[in-house]
């Protein structure tokens, strides 16, 4: 799908698009995707900041699909596993972004040769306007060659 019509989608998704995460950039490639919590009156806790769940989610998506985009059909791509540890209050607009270069994607690729499945944890900063760390997301992606793209070599 292109990369600008699934930014379209996203961003109308109800999920998204009523926590108020909005996707602002996402490149044709899929290796460079930014995205932005706004704060609404909707989407605060109880002492009137930031969501936790909603700073989780607007992470929740992107490695996987970004990985899935850029290692083909030939392969399982998965979300496995994830935490976030809150560091600060969050407030105002928040965001994040993720980054895949060719050393990551020669990495996974090199570790699922064989034919084995390949766990990688990505790292994301969600920062405040001031670029201060509100929190930090761990995300664990699995990867396995599909049985049938071995068998073709």
């Amino acid at each position: 799908m292109k990369a600008s019509l699934f930014r379209f989608g996203i961003n109308l998704w109800p999920p998204f698009l009523f926590a108020g995460i909005h996707v602002t950039d996402i490149s044709a490639d899929y290796r460079h995707v930014r995205v932005e919590l706004r704060q609404r009156p909707w989407n605060v806790n109880y002492v009137g900041t930031h969501f936790g769940g909603s700073l989780f989610a607007m992470t929740d998506p992107f490695w996987m699909l970004c990985l899935l985009q850029n290692m083909g059909s030939r392969y399982f791509v998965w979300d496995r596993a994830g935490a976030i540890e809150f560091l600060k209050p969050g407030r105002g607009v928040v965001s994040t972004e993720f980054k895949l270069d060719d050393a990551i994607l020669d990495e996974v690729k090199a570790a699922t040769a064989s034919g084995e499945k390949y766990l990688r944890w990505f790292d994301n900063d969600i920062v405040d306007a001031k670029g201060e760390v509100v929190a930090r997301v761990r995300k664990q992606v699995y990867v396995r060659l599909k049985p049938d793209a071995r068998a073709q070599g």
